[in-house]
């Protein structure tokens, strides 16, 4: 019963954390990033809505034509994963191929030169089996109620394993840093030490010359 209720609780953790939906306020000429960990080999579905701020009646609505949202991806490396410009409502997709912290950057096309219109974007990243439309699977591949919750289940193990061993591989590597720094640590330790020693020693020297030069030993 506790492994059961504990489980359903890391579950829903696994959920909240593979889906992301906002939305954020930003000028017409500025940029907003966003920073997902995601493992590697997970395919990524953002969804986004554009609405410019109406400053006659004070509410957000469709932009007007032409102007839209570019998008761009980064992995860890710093890579660029990918760079395209959308229209003002769309979706875009990606696949990581390194785990670790991708950066997701979006900003309009927009080419006013100050401040332009204030923009509300509304987003929602969906991360691993998340992404896919299974309704879309389910009629393209024929599969019954059983076997599309069949395979929902097997992606989501899958998703599940990539993310332990995303998190395993980042724990060994918290370590190695921990381990490495407590070792120089030691070392400094040891050197200021040393420094110590010798500094005394030099003194020690240096007064019993002084001593023996005044004639006072």
């Amino acid at each position: 019963m506790y492994w059961t209720m504990l489980f359903q609780v890391l579950f829903q953790l696994y959920i909240i954390s593979v889906v992301t939906g906002l939305y954020f306020h930003i000028p017409e000429t500025e940029k907003k990033c966003f920073i997902e960990e995601i493992p590697d080999e997970t395919m990524v579905v953002g969804n986004y809505k554009v609405e410019m701020l109406d400053k006659t009646s004070n509410q957000y609505i469709p932009t007007v034509a032409g102007l839209g949202m570019h998008v761009d991806v980064k992995d860890p490396d710093g890579a660029v994963v990918m760079s395209r410009t959308y229209a003002s409502e769309g979706r875009f997709t990606f696949t990581s191929h390194t785990a670790g912290e991708h950066s997701v950057c979006l900003f309009s096309n927009s080419s006013a030169w100050f401040g332009g219109a204030m923009l509300r974007v509304h987003l929602d990243i969906q991360i691993g089996e998340h992404a896919n439309d299974y309704q879309q699977i389910a009629t393209k591949d024929k599969l019954t109620e059983l076997q599309l919750r069949v395979r929902q289940l097997i992606d989501q193990v899958e998703q599940i394993t990539k993310e332990q061993n995303y998190q395993r591989n980042r724990e060994e590597r918290f370590r190695q840093t921990s381990e490495s720094t407590n070792q120089r640590v030691l070392w400094w330790s040891i050197a200021q030490t040393l420094i110590l020693l010798v500094t005394g020693f030099w003194q020690m020297r240096h007064l019993k010359s002084f001593f023996e030069a005044k004639k006072l030993v």
